[in-house]
């Protein structure tokens, strides 16, 4: 049987963006777009992408050392991406299913 820890369940955000320095096409299409259509002002826009999920680890840091991990290894090219993670307060895991 599981104990408690074993089965907490975070909520994560991985929000990965260009490293500062490398070229962002869409974020410069982005910028000309807004002023093409007239929104001045708009400067350095950069774009990225939001990965959201559930991981169920032991604790925070657990779960923070597998998500870096996920990140080096799929998530993110660390070479031209960097990487924002945010885990939430831990929820509940559901029980297994019996059957």
């Amino acid at each position: 049987m599981s104990s408690e820890a074993e089965r907490m369940r975070f909520r994560i955000e991985i929000r990965v963006t260009p490293r500062e320095g490398i070229v962002d096409p869409e974020g410069q299409t982005i910028g000309r777009a807004l002023d093409n259509l007239g929104y001045r002002g708009v400067h350095h826009v950069q774009s990225g992408r939001l990965v959201r999920f559930e991981l169920e680890a032991g604790d925070a840091g657990a779960a923070r050392e597998q998500v870096t991990r996920m990140c080096e290894e799929l998530i993110a090219n660390p070479v031209i991406e960097q990487y924002d993670i945010s885990i939430a307060e831990p929820i509940r895991a559901p029980e297994p299913a019996e059957g």
